[in-house]
């Protein structure tokens, strides 16, 4: 099937799904955050839309890239529960109040251009549907989900981050999404299916950003750097490079490895599992441990 995957986790929560050993085999670990499709009835209940747009904010089997790490027994985490439910790859203070009842006085709540757009801790809104929800959330359930999903998630990457280093002398993160097909940067040029972001050169190693380029131009993937995906909270958080913590966020073009209509995997699937793989495997070798004072660049 589409969405199993090559060998059993070895931990399962409602958060995540993590494969791997406790001390990871290289330093390079995986996280798919976008990838939950585990919608409860609660969940769909609440919904004033379909779950066809509720999908809409998932990373379409983006999960599906990981495999052959998986198999090679990489530490990958795989998110569970859907981004309609809580957005891994947003602040837990990120909460738009407009949506929320019961908030308590003093809350440190935190603005953002993702938030206004509706694509907060809890998003709002999608492009093409007004609002998401019947009715406002209590402040109470927000606070659950967090506490179930969001800390769980976070602080099981940061011990695999910890790990990493401790074995390897240093770790980094590949952080797992997928795009919808970009335009073309100017004409006459290819657009770019992969975009690389590093938080413009906060969360990584530019030789990491170079190397990941280079990689996916060897699969005769164009990769773009910063624009129009930096990338996010979960980088921002995980990457600290002159603490020997680097962290990347690599957005796919979904037409590399979906069909035709954007929705399940198509016949470029192997080819971008191929790119995917061969980019963490690159990504591992490039720092090694005599070299770590240069890694913070």
């Amino acid at each position: 099937m589409a969405n199993s995957a090559p060998r059993p986790p070895v931990e399962m929560t409602p958060a995540f799904h993590r494969f791997g050993p406790d001390i990871p085999i290289s330093p390079v670990i995986i996280s798919v955050p976008h990838a939950g499709r585990a919608y409860s009835d609660a969940l769909l209940g609440a919904a004033r839309v379909s779950l066809a747009v509720l999908r809409r904010l998932e990373d379409r089997w983006v999960d599906c890239l990981a495999h052959d790490l998986i198999a090679s027994g990489s530490s990958v985490m795989i998110a569970q529960a859907p981004r309609a439910c809580i957005d891994l790859n947003r602040h837990e203070r990120e909460i738009d109040p407009v949506m929320i009842t019961g908030i308590p006085p003093g809350a440190p709540l935190q603005a953002s251009i993702k938030l206004r757009g509706g694509l907060g801790l809890i998003p709002r809104r999608v492009p093409g549907a007004n609002e998401l929800w019947r009715a406002l959330l209590p402040w109470s359930e927000v606070q659950r989900r967090i506490a179930l999903i969001h800390r769980p998630y976070h602080a099981a990457l940061t011990r695999l981050m910890q790990a990493a280093r401790e074995a390897h002398g240093h770790a980094i993160l590949i952080d797992l999404h997928s795009m919808p097909p970009l335009p073309p940067a100017a004409a006459g040029r290819a657009a770019a299916q992969l975009v690389l972001g590093d938080r413009f050169g906060r969360s990584a190693s530019a030789r990491l950003m170079t190397l990941a380029a280079d990689v996916a131009a060897g699969h005769g993937v164009v990769a773009a750097q910063n624009h129009p995906y930096p990338g996010d909270h979960l980088i921002e958080r995980h990457g600290r490079p002159a603490h020997a913590m680097h962290a990347l966020q690599l957005e796919v073009d979904r037409s590399l490895y979906l069909d035709a209509a954007l929705d399940g995997p198509g016949p470029g699937l192997a080819v971008a599992r191929a790119m995917i793989t061969a980019i963490a495997g690159a990504l591992a070798q490039e720092l090694p441990r005599a070299s770590i004072a240069l890694a913070a660049e």
